[in-house]
């Protein structure tokens, strides 16, 4: 399959007879005829979007099925612009797509150092460390890690009993977790 050559000029009347052919016998060698012409142009779609040869590639594909049956479904006047629609389109939800499936590392996300989840005969002597820890943080970060993981308030609450701004509730939030993590961390070694 070769995408990258010039397509023979076509006119709407060959397509719209190919298009019939099609919708009468349901003969995908009539279809691909037809895509045959436009694979450049909707390579180069894809390629404009996707911004990778090969999703571009795997996009023609998953185009042609999608052709299938939507060129049944639809009453389609001028092939080329509506299959350059339908390319768009199929480019954009995969990048929808694609946004709902970033990856994250599961080290990124969960943090199973034995500092911070000890085994259970070290639960105490790591509940002293964590109140020593505790002790060491500003007034407003131990009152924020204070409010958020031990009675379970959110930022929003949060702000509301202390009178700081969320953007303050958040970043005391995040800066004592990550003391937290560096005192515990210490006081393992």
């Amino acid at each position: 399959m070769n995408f990258f050559y010039r397509p023979i000029k076509t006119n709407d009347a060959d397509d719209i007879k190919l298009l019939t052919g099609y919708r009468e016998r349901s003969d995908l060698a009539i279809l691909g005829n037809l895509y045959e012409k436009y694979m450049s142009m909707v390579y180069g779609v894809c390629l404009k979007y996707l911004k990778d040869e090969e999703l571009a590639k795997d996009a023609v594909m998953g185009i042609f099925e999608e052709l299938i049956s939507k060129a049944k479904q639809h009453d389609i006047k001028q092939f080329r612009s509506w299959l350059y629609v339908l390319s768009r389109n199929y480019c954009l939800m995969q990048l929808r797509a694609g946004k709902k499936m970033e990856l994250i590392s599961l080290d990124d996300f969960m943090e199973f150092s034995p500092v911070l989840h000890p085994e259970e005969e070290n639960r105490e002597a790591a509940m002293k460390s964590l109140e020593r820890c505790m002790d060491k943080l500003s007034p407003e970060q131990k009152q924020s890690i204070d409010l958020f993981y031990l009675n379970e308030k959110c930022y929003k609450e949060i702000a509301d009993i202390t009178g700081f701004s969320l953007n303050e509730v958040k970043s005391y939030i995040q800066n004592g977790k990550r003391n937290l993590k560096i005192c515990l961390e210490k006081n393992s070694e």
